[in-house]
């Protein structure tokens, strides 16, 4: 008969405190190890989302070294675990250790029994909530549709849609930080549509895309005769913002002086346009993104700090589109159906050796070099399918380092499998199966295991 109860894993070398955490765990599934070898064995075996670990462990019983091996081999291996560190070895130091190597939380021998059981049956909360929302993020909606015209299927974007969700109705400045090509500016707009906000302007500039001497302008306006050519009063774009949003695209390439000026206005809410004397109030929302390490910047001295605190309140990371399984034939079917339309009518889809090679290309461009693929294709076909030579794409990648622990590795590779299949057939289920080689009895059997929705 199946044992419902939670899994607890006991690290610990001292035989009669073996037996006190056990009893004392009677409404746990206890496993104990006594040292590093049984502890990651059982780790890889049981899975158990709580452990409890003392960190002096033979070959060291008089130290910490050992304890922290298995510390850190646990959170490599299965880094949602909740890690209870014990020990009475220099608290403080241990305790500050222990946190910042991934553990969820310290204890200071002698162990107190029913303390340490009220933090492990937090940890044990803690773990099924996050466990939970990952099986909500992962249910995409049936469209694949998030904020409005973002197409995806993938719980890593879906994720990052939700967080702008939260978000949009704040008044907090969001910084958006993706490779080039991720769709930084078509988030930035989801967020604006999202928001209160949404009835006022949005307003796109790209910092990089105009010269140092004109961005100022650009930026905060200017009076007339202000400078040679500024022959009538022009609003900037925050100005022109106002009651909106303001996305600065590429916000590293902004030069050290105006940044000064950038972060008066988040500070003051005012501005004063070039050759003017006068304050004037506006309430814009700023969004920024960029490509570039802005932490490293900082360190060099290429942007302030203070600004970057400023613009950085959220700070929301988009995953590389191989990061996201299934995307890109999802993606590819969309950009073909527009491109069909508008160019080349005959094109109806892609061909299987076309689609296969979508799913293994890396996408160093992301997104945008997709649609540029893509459009590309139809323009040049020949024929109502697109093919791998239409795109111009000669075999994929690998897909990175793989999960030494097996069911994880197995896991893992029937999700993206099913993600892939379930994208290249449109989410119907008689298509997917006959993909993968499986009945329909047997696809259902996974998503419902894997939590994944057609």
């Amino acid at each position: 008969m199946a044992d419902d109860r939670p899994k607890l894993l006991i690290v610990e070398d001292d035989p009669g405190l073996q037996a006190q955490l056990k009893w004392a765990y009677e409404d746990f599934e206890v496993f104990i190890a006594g040292d590093r070898a049984s502890a990651l064995a059982l780790l890889r075996s049981e899975e158990p989302p709580v452990v409890t670990l003392d960190l002096g462990l033979p070959p060291d019983p008089d130290g910490t070294s050992e304890g922290f091996a298995v510390l850190d081999e646990i959170m490599a291996l299965k880094p949602d675990t909740k890690v209870v560190v014990a020990s009475g070895h220099g608290a403080r130091e241990s305790a500050l250790r222990a946190i910042s190597h991934g553990a969820y939380d310290f204890y200071q021998k002698p162990v107190d029994i029913d303390a340490l059981g009220l933090i492990v049956r937090r940890a044990l909360h803690l773990h099924r909530i996050e466990r939970e929302n990952r099986m909500l993020a992962e249910k995409a909606p049936a469209d694949n549709r998030v904020l409005g015209r973002l197409v995806t299927g993938a719980p890593e974007m879906v994720k990052v849609a939700r967080t702008i969700e939260r978000v949009a109705n704040t008044n907090v400045s969001v910084m958006l930080l993706g490779a080039s090509g991720t769709g930084k500016e078509l988030l930035a707009r989801g967020l604006h549509d999202a928001s209160i906000r949404s009835k006022g302007a949005f307003i796109a500039i790209n910092c990089a895309a105009i010269p140092e001497n004109l961005l100022e302008s650009e930026l905060f306006g200017h009076e007339k005769g202000a400078f040679t050519g500024a022959v009538k009063t022009t609003e900037g774009k925050i100005e022109l913002a106002n009651g909106g949003t303001l996305f600065l695209d590429e916000v590293g390439d902004i030069p050290l002086q105006l940044q000064v000026k950038l972060l008066r206005f988040l500070q003051e809410r005012t501005i004063e346009r070039i050759g003017g004397r006068k304050s004037i109030e506006v309430d814009t929302r700023i969004v920024c993104a960029t490509h570039q390490n802005l932490e490293a910047m900082i360190a060099d001295g290429r942007f302030r700090e203070d600004l970057y605190y400023r613009l950085a309140e959220i700070v929301v990371r988009i995953p590389s589109l191989s990061d996201r399984p299934g995307d890109a034939a999802l993606l590819a079917k969309v950009f073909l159906t527009r491109f069909a339309k508008e160019m080349n009518p005959q094109v109806k889809g892609f061909a299987p050796d076309a689609l296969a090679a979508i799913d293994s290309w890396g996408w160093p461009g992301n997104v945008r070099e997709l649609e540029n693929r893509v459009k590309r294709a139809v323009i040049m076909a020949d024929a109502k399918l697109v093919t791998a030579l239409d795109l111009d794409l000669e075999g994929g990648d690998n897909d990175g380092e793989t999960p030494l622990n097996l069911k994880s590795a197995r896991e893992a590779t029937d999700r993206k499998v099913i993600r892939h299949a379930l994208a290249r057939s449109e989410g119907n289920i008689s298509s997917t199966a006959r993909l993968l080689g499986i009945s329909r009895p047997t696809l259902y059997d996974l998503l419902k295991q894997y939590d994944l929705q057609a």
